[in-house]
């Protein structure tokens, strides 16, 4: 028991100050509100000095306006997010030792990406779960990844391929086609959504893999044209897809082609030509019908840019970011456990609804560090993860080029339907 001396003035204020002071360190620990003592750390894991200029110049410009925007509204626990990020160069063994760096050197606490399922593999098998940082990837869609062996830090922002593959067979049927030839990339996505256009295809079909970074497509479109085949699926990255279906149309092995949702850029009808390409489908990512997140988000991205993005998974990169940011103030942690264990619900009701871009995020902030609940519904669509971090529900884009060369959204196919 401490007993104040009233004969000495002094020494009793400073018993008292000491008394105080205990008490509050005490009753801090007893209610586990205290701030962290470090802000929150975001790394972004992409590729930018390889594939897809454009893809990669927009998902760094939407995470950077997450951050903004987190940052607005006076950053997560009351301190400013800080960012660091790394270049995968569409390479597994750079994409680990990036998520290393980013992990031990730059001391992140969660990290959005890898873009590729080929280099998310790895990343969260060998980096994130053994790390015990969690881990959002915006666009790796390979259903291999729902079984990855990452103690549940890696999650997807993006539906898988058993929901895209099934929109592929299904333009193609729409467009008249009983038999195709498929050309895919010979890695973990192109192997996975190949199989999921196959199982759902019931026509005919010859299927030929291009392995990664390859440049001559002749004998191999050759082949998938042997049987007689009315139009090309093309699951190849942008680079590949360009050399190869420029290869068809001067070769008169093609002129008709359904697209995978990597080339879901302009990149592709920029470098072969719109009198080529006009008229022609793919599948890929898509926002819910009358989406007001999208609307919120599309104005703040204007706004910020002055253009629409013209790449791929952009809106997936603002969401994981936020819903990695909500998920530790909920937590009220930097710790990867309590981030990751907050993850499965800021996305779901019920809680507070709320939007993205920076009014949405601003209140999601508030109302988290009220000690309320939030559901917060992305720009993308909703973030409902099912126990093996992936999406359990979405919709999935069916697109076409116009003859000025722009992207034209025709239909959002709701997964499961």
């Amino acid at each position: 028991m401490i007993r104040l001396d009233r004969r000495h003035p002094r020494a009793s204020k400073a018993v008292a100050s000491v008394l105080a002071l205990v008490l509050l360190v005490a009753g801090l620990g007893a209610c586990g509100e205290a701030a962290p003592a470090e802000p929150l750390k975001l790394g972004l894991l992409t590729y930018i000095s390889a594939g897809s200029h454009q893809n990669a110049q927009d998902r760094q410009r939407a995470f950077h306006l997450a951050v903004t925007h987190l940052n607005q509204a006076g950053g997560v626990f009351g301190r400013p997010v800080a960012t660091a990020v790394g270049d995968t160069a569409l390479n597994p063994d750079t994409a680990v030792a990036e998520a290393r760096r980013l992990t031990e050197d730059e001391g992140v606490h969660a990290l959005v990406g890898p873009s590729t399922s080929a280099n998310a593999l790895p990343v969260a098998e060998g980096v994130a779960g053994p790390a015990r940082v969690p881990l959002i990837s915006p666009s790796a869609t390979s259903p291999t990844l729902t079984d990855a062996e990452d103690d549940d830090f890696f999650f997807r922002a993006a539906l898988s391929d058993l929901a895209q593959g099934p929109v592929l067979a299904r333009i193609a049927r729409q467009r008249g086609f009983d038999n195709v030839g498929l050309i895919y990339r010979n890695d973990l996505w192109g192997q996975g959504l190949a199989r999921a256009f196959e199982d759902a295809w019931d026509g005919s079909v010859r299927t030929v893999a291009s392995e990664p970074g390859q440049t001559g497509f002749a004998d191999a479109l050759r082949e998938t044209a042997a049987g007689g085949a009315q139009a090309l699926i093309v699951i190849l990255f942008q680079a590949e897809a360009i050399a190869a279906v420029r290869e068809a149309l001067d070769g008169g092995v093609y002129d008709r082609f359904v697209l995978g949702d990597a080339l879901k850029n302009t990149e592709l009808i920029e470098a072969i030509g719109a009198d080529a390409l006009a008229g022609t489908y793919g599948a890929g990512t898509a926002v819910p019908p009358d989406s007001r997140s999208s609307s919120a988000w599309m104005a703040s991205w204007l706004d910020a840019y002055g253009e629409p993005p013209r790449g791929s998974y952009v809106r997936e990169v603002y969401d994981a970011t936020i819903a990695l940011a909500l998920a530790a103030q909920a937590a009220n942690s930097t710790d990867g456990v309590a981030i990751r264990d907050r993850l499965r619900s800021i996305g779901v009701a019920p809680g507070q609804s709320v939007v993205a871009g920076p009014d949405g995020v601003a209140e999601a902030l508030e109302t988290l560090a009220d000690g309320g609940e939030v559901f917060y519904q992305g720009a993308s669509g909703t973030l409902a993860w099912n126990a093996n971090g992936d999406l359990a529900q979405g919709h999935v884009g069916i697109w076409r080029f116009t003859a000025d060369g722009r992207i034209e959204d025709v239909e959002a196919v709701p997964y499961p339907s």
